[in-house]
């Protein structure tokens, strides 16, 4: 249910009271809607546009200079009643006219058409534009009976700046249509909305499904499927909408990539990335394209996409200024639109190994990587879920990525011939880089230090090994500042340096040394649940963790018993044991 609420009743109205005192530099509040705080010059068109609420920034965030000069806000999904039109009308009249916008629904179809009438025998001069954008909603056959959704942003954009320009209204009310005519878009939902007041949404889409050609009232999609990867899912956007592209149409568009209230910024980023090669792939050119929220359906997850198609003289007032709630900026100039080739740094060149021995170290290192990164990869969900009851919850997802980078980066130096250290070094690096955070900056340099104790032409010692370990131990207490106690990863490792060490100066084998210093450590990280965390975010929230084992020193503990495990079956081939040994 909506959380902010109050009276279910009053959502509308108080959401609009609330948006114009806020923005009342913009915008005035009126009866049934708002005016531009500021009206354009007498004689200009007036753009007037609206339909219901629950759709910000649609329709009262179009009001500003370069776009509308009213909105007309109806209930929530409800279309405004004909005497709100008329009042907002009169009160938004330049003397050049009005042009009354809105979507194709049967209410607003019904109330702005009376409303118009009424209008004109009064002496207004009224026209209407009703935007037919959804191509689920109908066949092109029938397109009058197809809904407006998201098109209503570059339509009413276009409009808007056609008529600061001082076009009179024939004029406007022509580039109106013509926009209408060039505009599409399809959209899909992966859950419904939820009407203030109400406990339930208006329609639910199974876990990992969506739904296909949603409506912007709650309406529930045409059809539904499994939630594609992003690769798929700008294909099948792209696809429903190019495949009604207009007769002759320009191959230059204005794009929105349009969020439905709960689809956040961010995946619909991702989503664009998968988009761009698309694009050029079809031959079309984004003009000034926009990614965000602009005709939104309450709080429902999804997305649409919407493309126009521009000539010249529709490019040039999509690019026009344009100063309002949603969407501010100046003259937008043409700009490079190729998508980049590559996002990929400069190549790497590493130090080759000269001998066979130290590039058989570094094969070592690189297929210790693989295994840390699958083994990490199973661990993900458990270590997330354990960090979250104190922490945010990311550790898990940190490893895993930080763990699959250092695979890569290592198996990329082993391939050139590099030794253990630098193949170690490498995947140090794109550990920290990848895992990014705090966990992400200690097993970075953790590793870097232990890589400082081998060299690259021959295969690693247990001496080399037992004083890596302790330098990569030392240098991470000494960028993290934790010790023993505090309830980090450190508690795992201090027990399984000095265990390793311990058990090499008592002749132990190296395998056999370092699955005792691995055992001493997973004992270390399961009593990590008697503790109170002294350090990083958890502290502020140390006795929800008590009987609950710290994620890092788990996974710390985790990574050094795959190792131990991966040195008894290669120890023999793979690692020295000093000239005694090697003799016998």
């Amino acid at each position: 249910m909506t959380k902010i609420c109050g009276d279910a009743s009053q959502f509308a109205a108080s959401a609009l009271h609330g948006y114009s005192m806020v923005h009342r530099d913009l915008v005035k509040m009126v009866r049934g809607g708002v005016v531009r705080a500021q009206p354009g010059s007498k004689g200009k068109v007036a753009v007037v546009v609206g339909g219901g609420s629950g759709h910000y920034p649609a329709f009262v965030g179009y009001v500003g200079t370069g776009f509308a000069d009213a909105a007309i806000a109806g209930d929530i999904f409800a279309s405004p009643s004909t005497q709100a039109i008329q009042s907002v009308v009169r009160q938004a009249d330049l003397g050049g006219g009005i042009l009354l916008g809105f979507g194709n629904y049967a209410g607003d179809v019904l109330n702005f058409g009376i409303a118009a009438d009424r209008l004109r025998a009064e002496g207004y001069d009224v026209r209407i534009l009703a935007t037919m954008d959804d191509v689920a909603s109908a066949k092109e056959s029938e397109r009058e009976r197809r809904r407006g959704i998201a098109g209503d942003l570059t339509i009413f954009k276009i409009v808007g700046a056609a008529a600061e320009a001082g076009l009179d209204l024939d004029a406007v009310e022509q580039i109106g249509h013509r926009a209408n005519r060039q505009t599409r878009t399809f959209g899909v939902a992966f859950d419904g909305c939820t009407l203030p007041g109400e406990a339930d949404k208006l329609f639910h889409v199974p876990a990992a499904r969506m739904a296909l050609g949603l409506g912007v009232h709650g309406e529930p999609g045409i059809g539904e499927e499994s939630i594609p990867t992003p690769q798929a899912l700008a294909q099948i956007l792209l696809e429903k909408v190019v495949s009604e592209m207009p007769a002759d149409a320009p191959r230059r568009v204005a794009i929105t990539l349009n969020g439905l209230g709960s689809t956040k910024q961010e995946e619909l980023f991702v989503l664009w990335e998968a988009l761009v090669p698309l694009l050029a792939k079809a031959g079309l050119t984004p003009v000034a394209p926009l990614v965000g929220e602009y005709v939104t359906s309450l709080d429902m997850a999804g997305c649409s996409l919407t493309l126009t198609w521009l000539d010249e003289e529709l490019e040039r007032f999509w690019c026009a200024p344009v100063d309002t709630a949603a969407l501010r900026h100046g003259l937008i100039e043409d700009v490079d639109t190729t998508p980049e080739d590559s996002l990929e740094g400069p190549s790497v060149t590493y130090m080759k190994a000269s001998t066979g021995e130290g590039r058989r170290g570094g094969q070592c290192v690189s297929e210790i990587m693989s295994t840390l990164a699958s083994a990490l990869a199973t661990a993900e969900a458990e270590l997330g879920r354990i960090d979250a009851v104190a922490g945010d919850g990311d550790h898990g997802q940190g490893m895993a990525r930080g763990s699959a980078a250092a695979k890569v980066a290592a198996a990329k130096a082993a391939s050139f011939g590099a030794g253990a250290a630098t193949t170690l070094s490498a995947a140090a690096d794109a550990w920290a880089d990848r895992a990014g955070g705090t966990s992400g900056a200690l097993w970075g340099e953790g590793l870097r230090a232990f890589s400082l104790a081998l060299d690259d032409n021959t295969l690693p010692s247990p001496e080399q090994l037992s004083r890596g370990a302790k330098q990569a131990m030392e240098r991470i207490m000494s960028l993290g500042k934790a010790k023993p106690g505090d309830k980090t990863l450190i508690d795992a490792l201090v027990p399984f340096v000095n265990i390793f060490e311990q058990e090499l100066a008592n002749h132990k084998t190296l395998s056999e040394a370092w699955c005792l210093g691995a055992q001493a450590s997973q004992v270390a990280a399961e009593a990590t649940k008697d503790l109170l965390p002294r350090m990083g975010r958890a502290r502020t929230h140390g006795e929800k963790s008590k009987g609950h084992p710290d994620a890092g020193a788990l996974s710390l503990s985790l990574c050094v018993g795959v190792v131990g495990q991966e040195l008894q079956k290669n120890e023999q081939t793979v690692f020295r044991h000093g000239t005694q040994a090697l003799q016998q």
